[in-house]
């Protein structure tokens, strides 16, 4: 119809069975934020059983609220979790596996002056990478609730809150529930309003009535009267879709008809923000047994155009669907046909918003390793939500590699000087991508595992000032000596080489082994002291030192009139890495702006090959001048964040210029 917004319409008419799933939380994660009286408990009402987040979290503190609130707030609210320090904090929620699955993922919010200080905050809350929302509070009772249903691409959820300077961000309660991988048809979407017509008002409807614990309120208007049926409301057994959880039969016992026969349903719902794409979810189930000369059919129009191809005509205790799919606010008529005597019936109602998330997770198995890592060694740092992203907050201490199409993968660790204590870690393992591994400096002992010779893209190995003890597994000497891997061990006075004694409690047992014993004193000193010039020779230089001298031949060679910056400074000048332009192996490209002027920053991995491109890069960039190469502005060498700055080119490169691409 022409003059209307862009409307789709998509018309369903089937009925539809409930999916049948037996009653247990197997698929449920109820945490209770900043419970600390006891570990856990089960709420009388629903049976629902909640935990401490103490699991899921290892920042915040508890609080309890104001007293004169519990009254009118449900037991989960009477504690929450503040963060009053760091600009994100995290909760990691790891889900039993399954094999295809969506995630609905529901955090609640009661402020309840647990602080004292009556000023209700605002902050922003995150799912992994992506911004979920703004959480804004009317008063200090009123509860604030998001919920988002998404395709799960790995068995971990992390859910963040991020300070935005508008006071403290905190967390009453966190819930994840587990459903059907085609449930509501759509990878991402927010629920905006899930509505049980002709509740009571004042009740809600959850788990156990709800298997899958949606979260039913009552809708009513007073040109509206409520009808109930107390029998079960069922399904055509004939037919089978799994893509709609329908309604619990308590919630389609419930409608309600116009209070004037004659009238239509009307239904207006105005988003509260600049929602997009939005689906609504119809209901209809008859509740009276009509007689022979009853006829109950209806019409639906959204937003002024038809919805249906045929008269609706619900059928007796029998749950049905249909489902509008709009971009604009939602006007709703349900409007009796000529031919009809009774008046309209609604049962329930759905609307949900789509998200247009992108989720950049990092590769499962990469997330198994360092989680492993992160448990064993008890490390704390700024080690929450996903490892890689998003780039601003990447975990201290890692690097990863941003393929376009691939999920992140851990290329760099470095836990040197972090007080580890134990073995190493078999998570390490998992790290199958990993090039550079500095492990030195803590008190780890054992064996130095076999699976280190199997990481085939390892590059750099750094195991020295530990205790270590036993053999070093053959495979890391060979790819030392053929020159595949940099292996750094000393100053582990039990470990020893393969075909060597770990048993001599008074020698250094490392890499170099001595020939057979020659006869003779004098011979054995002299043998010895060639032996060891030699393995000094061969001794590996540290990675740091020799990182350290490529960096300051570095400095030496660019110009005196290139800027370097701070990392905090990269970070600010492209905005937290929001654009990126251009992506290599060993480096990504940003776009950013110095006061007036764009840049492109040009971040390095701290893998070998990154500060060897960065090396070869400052190198030619100081000596070499021309006007159809791009300028160097500056540079950071930050710790382990290198990057060079140069005059960004907003016309393309000369490649898409020579194929006609502009």
């Amino acid at each position: 119809m022409e003059g209307h917004f862009l409307f789709l319409m998509f018309h369903l008419s089937l009925t539809l069975p409930i999916i049948v799933r037996a009653q247990n939380q197997s698929g449920f994660i109820s945490i209770d934020c900043g419970l600390e009286d006891e570990p856990n408990y089960t709420d009388e009402t629903t049976s629902i059983y909640y935990s401490s987040d103490v699991n899921f979290t290892n920042s915040g503190v508890s609080h309890s609220i104001s007293s004169k609130y519990k009254a009118s707030l449900d037991r989960q609210f009477w504690n929450v979790r503040s963060f009053p320090d760091g600009t994100r904090n995290c909760y990691t929620l790891v889900v039993p596996q399954v094999s295809s699955k969506k995630y609905l993922v529901r955090a609640r919010f009661a402020y309840g002056n647990y602080d004292g200080k009556d000023s209700l905050p605002e902050f922003d809350i995150y799912l992994g990478d992506s911004w979920w929302g703004s959480v804004v509070f009317q008063d200090a009772s009123s509860v604030v609730t998001k919920e988002i249903i998404y395709a799960a691409s790995s068995n971990y959820a992390h859910v963040c809150l991020f300070n935005t300077a508008k006071g403290t961000p905190f967390i009453s309660v966190l819930e994840l529930r587990v459903l059907n991988s085609e449930a509501y048809l759509v990878n991402f979407v927010e629920l905006l309003a899930r509505f049980d017509v002709g509740l009571q008002d004042g009740e809600i409807i959850r788990y156990p009535d709800d298997v899958y614990d949606r979260i039913w309120t009552p809708y009513n208007s007073n040109e509206w009267t409520q009808i109930d049926n107390t029998l079960t409301i069922d399904h055509d057994a004939t037919t089978s879709f799994d893509f709609l959880p329908l309604p619990p039969s308590i919630v389609m016992g419930t409608a309600a008809i116009p209070a004037n026969v004659n009238d239509n349903i009307e239904f207006h719902f105005l988003p509260k923000n600049n929602a997009s794409t939005c689906y609504v979810y119809m209901f209809f189930a008859e509740l009276q047994k009509l007689q022979a000369n009853q006829i109950r059919e209806f019409n639906i129009f959204v937003n002024g155009d038809i919805l249906n191809n045929a008269p609706i005509n619900p059928i007796y205790l029998q749950n049905a669907y249909h489902l509008a799919i709009i971009e604009n606010p939602l006007e709703l008529w349900i409007n009796k046909t000529s031919g009809s005597t009774l008046p309209p019936l609604l049962n329930a109602i759905e609307i949900y918003m789509t998200k247009n998330f992108s989720l950049s997770e990092t590769y499962q198995t990469d997330v198994d390793g360092i989680i492993n890592v992160k448990s064993i060694y008890g490390i704390k740092r700024n080690w929450q939500g996903d490892p890689c992203t998003p780039l601003a907050y990447l975990w201290d201490g890692l690097n990863c590699s941003y393929a376009e199409s691939d999920s992140p993968r851990i290329i760099y660790l470095n836990l040197s000087f972090s007080g580890l204590i134990g073995n190493i870690a078999p998570g390490i393992s998992n790290l199958q991508s990993i090039e550079y591994l500095d492990l030195s400096n803590n008190n780890l002992t054992g064996a130095v595992p076999e699976f280190l010779s199997q990481l085939r893209f390892l590059r750099v190995l750094n195991l020295e000032g530990n205790q270590l003890s036993g053999t070093i597994p053959m495979q890391l000497i060979v790819n030392s000596e053929n020159g595949l891997l940099e292996f750094i061990f000393g100053g582990n006075p039990s470990l020893c080489s393969p075909g060597s004694s770990c048993n001599n409690k008074n020698g250094n047992k490392v890499v170099v082994p001595l020939v057979a014993s020659l006869g003779g004193a004098f011979m054995i000193l002299v043998i010895t002291v060639i032996s060891f010039c030699i393995y000094k020779r061969r001794q590996p230089v540290s990675h740091h030192l020799s990182k350290q001298n490529a960096y300051y031949k570095i400095r030496e060679e660019l110009e005196s009139n290139k800027q370097e910056f701070t990392y905090a400074e990269v970070l600010s000048m492209t905005r937290n890495f929001e654009r990126v332009v251009g992506k290599g192996g060993f480096a990504t490209v940003y776009h950013g702006w110095i006061d007036d002027t764009e840049v492109a920053v040009k971040m390095l991995s701290p893998s070998a090959q990154g500060y060897l491109q960065f090396q070869a890069e400052a190198k030619l960039l100081a000596v070499v001048h021309h006007k159809f190469l791009t300028a160097l502005i500056g540079y950071c060498d930050d710790g382990e964040n290198m990057a060079l700055i140069y005059e960004y080119m907003a016309n393309g490169d000369l490649a898409k210029h020579l194929s006609g691409i502009v």
